[in-house]
């Protein structure tokens, strides 16, 4: 996966991961700013699974800010 463009990619050690693991690394990517780049041992820290479950690739976050604010969001 990895080698057909993928920034992170299920279970290189060929091990069942748990159904959040993908979640949970989408959630970090999408909540990091998009200036920032997203630290991949903390990405896959905050996984069920772990190390053996997801691998990746330096990714930058997708998180973008509006200005000005809009008067329906609280």
């Amino acid at each position: 996966m990895l080698d057909a463009g993928a920034n992170f990619a299920s279970s290189p050690s060929r091990v069942l991961i748990h159904c959040l693991d993908p979640v949970m690394i989408c959630e970090k990517i999408a909540y990091t700013n998009i200036n920032d780049i997203v630290d991949i041992q903390d990405a896959i820290q905050n996984t069920i699974t772990g190390l053996k479950g997801i691998g990746g690739l330096q990714t930058r976050g997708k998180y973008r800010e509006g200005y000005p604010k809009s008067q329906y969001i609280r």
